[in-house]
């Protein structure tokens, strides 16, 4: 599998490279000066990952638990956490523990594509999201 193909499962959800993209700038905070630069960076940061075959296996299993449960699991029920996990899971793997708090910030705001995801999906793009943001700033200070 590659980022292309991936992605191709994702816009079955309305999810694209660009929506990706536009949702992770909704909550930068730095230099609007910067800000193309930023999402160019970000961009080739995310098709990176988009081809590592653990981001792509996490990524999936969303993709197939969103099938599986979508005529049995109304909303976002409080007792589900596996949503949760693969979120954490995807965020830790590319932003390491720092990627985890920047899930939680994507997770509690929902911008942009998120706030109209699935379960699963809002929480396995999100961590995807956070732990791109995460990887791009991670040791620059520039930003």
């Amino acid at each position: 599998m590659n980022a292309e193909e991936i992605i191709g499962k994702l816009e079955g959800y309305g999810v694209t490279l660009e929506s990706m993209l536009e949702t992770a700038m909704e909550l930068y905070l730095g230099d609007d000066e910067k800000r193309e630069n930023v999402k160019e960076r970000l961009k080739r940061i995310m098709l990176h990952y988009l081809n590592d075959v653990n981001v792509q296996a996490l990524l999936s299993a969303a993709l197939l638990l969103e099938e599986r449960f979508e005529a049995e699991v109304e909303g976002d029920p409080v007792n589900l956490v596996a949503d949760e996990l693969i979120g954490i899971d995807i965020a830790e793997y590319i932003g390491g523990k720092m990627g985890l708090f920047n899930f939680f910030y994507y997770d509690t705001r929902k911008p942009g594509i998120l706030a109209k995801l699935p379960p699963f999906l809002d929480d396995a793009v999100g961590g995807f999201i956070a732990g791109c943001m995460t990887r791009l700033f991670e040791g620059d200070q520039s930003e």
